[in-house]
């Protein structure tokens, strides 16, 4: 029986070199396909690539994307315009993207109809769950939530009736409960309007929720392919497995292991496998022999030479013992009846909690719940504050201004955004020697020596000292904006969803690196909407809603044995990866 989606052969090149390479797979109406890999591995190129189109500086050289029986790379480009929308349509990661800031929602909507209605409107908006009523048709974007933003996006994509829907990270950032409803919404239109959806993500959890089929990239490649349970419970490529090990697990503690150096750039001349230099079983054929796509014992497609063994080869993930604070009588940061509002309208109720010597305190909620604001209001940089906060044993004023010299340089803040730490016109070793200058005094010798030790310390190389933030990866500024909060030996560095937009071998680097930062001596507040990052490196837990505390304790306690309904209802829209 002939599937919906047949595609074949994809390439794209740009000067001349392959960014992803030979993609093919098959997929039914109302099935699911998710594509997942770190970020340059080829994802998102691949998903342009479906609707025939690439980035600037690159070209879609061969291939075939059948949907509904039309190959669409073979169309004229007036004719491969009209089939975007009816044939096949796109959601991005950012919504921001998709929607004209200038325009009410009713416009945008109207704008891929053949013949424009209000009552069509109305019934786009049902189907994605949002209100359909006069005032918020009258709304611009910036009036929506995230996942308002996401939902309207989403609206659009199916608003010409396509046959395939491309959704490109649409979740990444958005809290556990907001993404469970996207994903709801997702698998409902592929099962009633015979969709079938590529779901594009590095969130392993999500995928092994929305998916039917797994596709994994490397290097532009497809490395491992089959059913999602085939693929996420007995994977068969080494680069797979190393993925699965760098996924925190919402419901036990254990340490994440990051997979070593970096995915290869386009221009790198490759004489074997490409996850041969990272990868823990290669053995000398994998660094001359191209490996093919074969079957895997666990049913998969793997390319490996080495699968037979790989695939009978036992996945086991390191313990990761809770951390043992200091012996102190007081606590570090003691914080009374905060509350916070802007511009009269109060967002944070009368918040209290105690954060020890060398742990680890995460603040959690959905978005809105006033966890970045709190967090903002700890680090003195919120106007609109009152109660009391006390720091290594005195009280501290509201604002950063008013305080002392050494509270502001023990207490640091690393931004969820590392251009909010680190200045764009600034090289990043400039960055931190500012830090060093403002704090301690120092001449530039030794101030360069100060740096150059802590980007060592975050595992960031010496010949990029001299770089600027646009020239790292997201990765690496946001190791950098951590080593700009080290040079000034901080007793609390406040991190405010510093892992929100990482991919997961990312998140599991700078997560491991924040533990082995805390065992000598910092202690910490984090941040997020992820529970699984919680469980993972945090001690204790404050769970935020709606700008109160609603519940507070050891994490093992909280998580384990919530007793609030909006902490059990966060855990139940947590997902996990499947372990069998």
């Amino acid at each position: 029986m002939a599937k919906e989606v047949a595609v074949s052969g994809v390439t794209v090149e740009a000067a001349g070199h392959p960014i992803v390479q030979d993609i093919g797979f098959e997929l039914g109406s109302g099935e699911v396909l998710g594509v997942v890999g770190e970020s340059g591995s080829g994802k998102s190129t691949l998903a342009l690539a479906l609707l025939g189109f690439a980035r600037t500086g690159a070209t879609v050289t061969s291939g075939q994307v059948s949907v509904d029986g039309v190959d669409l790379l073979a169309l004229p480009p007036a004719d491969l315009r009209r089939a975007r929308g009816r044939k096949v349509a796109y959601v991005p990661q950012d919504p921001a993207t998709a929607l004209n800031p200038a325009l009410r929602i009713s416009t945008q909507l109207t704008e891929g109809l053949d013949a424009p209605a209000l009552s069509r409107v109305r019934q786009l908006l049902d189907t994605v769950g949002l209100p359909s009523d006069d005032a918020f048709l009258r709304r611009r974007p910036r009036q929506l939530s995230g996942g308002q933003q996401q939902r309207v996006a989403i609206a659009m994509a199916i608003a010409a009736g396509p046959r395939l829907i491309v959704l490109d990270e649409p979740t990444t950032g958005l809290d556990v409960a907001t993404q469970s409803r996207v994903l709801d919404l997702v698998r409902e239109l592929c099962r009633t309007r015979d969709l079938a959806a590529i779901y594009v993500s590095h969130d392993l959890a999500v995928i092994a929720d929305v998916a039917d089929q797994v596709v994994v990239m490397y290097g532009g490649e497809v490395v491992e392919h089959g059913t999602a349970r085939e693929v996420l419970t007995r994977a068969a490529h080494p680069y797979t497995r190393a993925l699965l090990a760098a996924v925190p697990s919402a419901t036990h503690r254990h340490r994440l292991v990051p997979i070593p150096g970096r995915a290869p750039g386009i221009d790198e001349t490759r004489t074997g496998c490409a996850f041969a230099p990272r990868c823990d079983h290669a053995v000398p054929a994998c660094h001359t022999t191209p490996p093919p796509l074969v079957r895997a014992p666990s049913g998969t497609l793997a390319r490996c030479l080495r699968v037979e063994e790989i695939a009978h080869t036992t996945r086991t993930a390191p313990r990761a013992e809770p951390h043992q604070p200091a012996d102190h009588q007081a606590a570090l940061l003691s914080v009374s009846g905060l509350t916070a509002g802007y511009h009269g309208r109060q967002v944070v109720f009368d918040v209290s909690f105690d954060l020890q010597h060398g742990e680890c305190l995460a603040v959690v909620g959905e978005s809105g719940s006033g966890k970045t604001t709190m967090s903002r209001c700890l680090a003195g940089l919120h106007p609109e504050q009152q109660g009391s906060i006390t720091f290594d044993g005195k009280p501290v004023p509201a604002a950063a201004a008013r305080r002392d010299v050494r509270t502001r340089r023990e207490l640091q803040y690393v931004f969820q955004n590392p251009y909010g730490s680190l200045s764009p016109h600034r090289t990043i070793e400039n960055s931190l020697l500012v830090a060093l200058r403002h704090y301690f005094g120092v001449a530039t010798r030794e101030g360069r020596r100060r740096a150059r030790a802590a980007l060592d310390r975050v595992e960031i190389p010496a010949r990029l000292a001299d770089r600027y933030p646009a020239e790292l990866s997201g990765g690496q500024r946001q190791r950098v904006a951590i080593a700009r909060a080290l040079v000034c030996e901080p007793k609390l560095i406040i991190c405010d969803e510093v892992t929100s937009a990482l991919d997961v071998s990312v998140q599991a680097s700078v997560v491991e690196l924040l533990r082995s930062l805390m065992s000598d001596g910092p202690s910490m507040i984090f941040v997020t909407h992820n529970l699984a990052v919680v469980r993972s490196i945090s001690d204790a837990v404050v769970v935020l809603s709606q700008g109160r505390a609603v519940e507070a304790g050891r994490t093992e306690r909280v998580l384990g044995a919530p007793a609030h309904a909006y902490t059990r209802s966060l855990l139940a829209a947590t997902l996990e990866v499947p372990q069998s």
